[in-house]
């Protein structure tokens, strides 16, 4: 039993990974400025060969590294997972950008906006489904509780100073490359202020399918007891 629900946890995160690089890709094509932790992949992706799944798949290992340094013996070995599960992630970033969402181009404010917003829930989805399987963060999340564990600092802020500073060093390096900013605009603060709210949102609403759920079966419980009763005075 313990080993299927072990498989069912991995099979959830394995779904939400995809989910999230599925709206990772879709916030990427909306053009208007990416996730911020896409931020730097994406950036380097627009001045070199390397694609943003592959800048993806070397920023995280970066991160690894990042936490390795902070955390020392506190770095399990289950978080070693991290290592395929950045390369797995990488692979479906680029999958969802060219072969899924090749089609998408929009020329319109409006569509990129309409796009966004769908991008928005979509990553919020993905990043439920990883919280909810509860067995392994991506580097992402990773180093900020690493930093968090060092520092003894409140998560959520230490969340938005990262990634702040992540799209600070995207627009450092957009301006060295190409003398302009490229790959954070208006669509990079909205998905900062979003996706955390419509990953909330998942939550309380999966909360409330379960309550409803148990209550049903309990009704059904007592419904079958009632039956039995009837039958055995009967």
């Amino acid at each position: 039993m313990l080993k299927q629900e072990l498989f069912k946890k991995y099979l959830i995160f394995l779904f939400g990974l995809f989910i999230n690089s599925l709206g990772v890709a879709f916030i990427t094509k909306a053009d208007l400025g990416t996730s911020p932790i896409s931020s730097i992949p994406y950036t380097l992706s627009l001045g070199f060969k390397p694609t943003i799944g592959q800048y993806t798949i070397i920023f995280s290992l970066f991160l690894i590294v990042i936490q390795i340094i902070l955390l020392k013996k506190e770095f399990g070995y289950i978080q070693f997972l991290q290592i395929p599960v950045s390369i797995l992630f990488g692979y479906f970033i680029d999958f969802s950008m060219n072969r899924i969402l090749f089609w998408m181009e929009p020329e319109n404010y409006g569509l990129k906006f309409l796009f966004l917003i769908l991008g928005c829930l979509i990553l919020g989805a993905g990043v439920f489904m990883e919280v909810m399987a509860n067995v392994i963060m991506l580097p992402g999340e990773g180093v900020v509780r690493a930093i968090n564990f060092h520092l003894n600092k409140e998560f959520g802020l230490i969340k938005i100073c990262v990634d702040l500073s992540m799209c600070i060093i995207a627009v450092i390096l957009a301006l060295f490359l190409f003398h302009e900013i490229r790959g954070v605009g208006p669509g990079t603060i909205i998905a900062a202020l979003l996706v955390g709210y419509i990953s909330r949102m998942y939550s309380k609403l999966f909360e409330k399918l379960s309550q409803r759920n148990k209550i049903s079966n309990k009704n059904k419980e007592e419904s079958i007891e009632h039956l039995i009763t009837t039958i055995a005075g009967e």
